[in-house]
């Protein structure tokens, strides 16, 4: 009986160590994918039903606006910067940001309006990663039009030479 039950809690244990270490990979992916975010990005294309007029993120400009914008992402402490670069009816400006990723493929962030500490500002903006290695990435945005939902793709590619 007792050979049975320590049989019993050594299989017990081993499993628990076997999650545990399937855990503790799964988590350290996950940061690897995080960090693949790490340092510039150039937003070089915007795939969406051509026939929709969007200004994304609240700017107040078309999304043609975006194009060639820079996101500047710092994980360690979780912030960054998108820069719209200006030109015809294009605005310029610099928007800091407050960023995070959920769950391996979500990516929210936050406008962090100057003087504003990231903690009161409760309003953001989701999407999901679609792919991303050390070069690319690709990030999808649902939104609702005429009570349709569309999918907006935000592809980025690393700036190698911005550090």
């Amino acid at each position: 009986m007792k050979n049975i039950i320590l049989s019993a809690m050594l299989e017990i244990a081993s499993i628990a160590t076997l999650q545990s270490c399937e855990s503790a990979k799964v988590a350290q992916q996950q940061r690897n994918d995080f960090l693949k975010m790490k340092g510039t990005w150039t937003l070089t294309s915007v795939d969406y039903a051509k026939n929709l007029k969007i200004q994304p993120f609240d700017e107040n400009a078309d999304i043609s606006c975006f194009i060639g914008s820079t996101w500047n992402l710092i994980p360690n402490n979780f912030t960054g910067t998108y820069t719209l670069n200006g030109g015809s009816s294009c605005p310029s400006t610099v928007q800091p940001i407050k960023f995070e990723v959920l769950g391996g493929n979500l990516f929210r962030f936050k406008k962090i309006p100057n003087g504003t500490k990231a903690k009161l500002v409760t309003a953001g903006y989701e999407m999901n990663i679609k792919s991303m290695d050390e070069n690319m990435m690709s990030l999808s945005q649902n939104v609702m039009v005429d009570g349709t939902s569309e999918e907006i793709v935000y592809n980025f590619s690393k700036n190698t030479l911005i550090k």
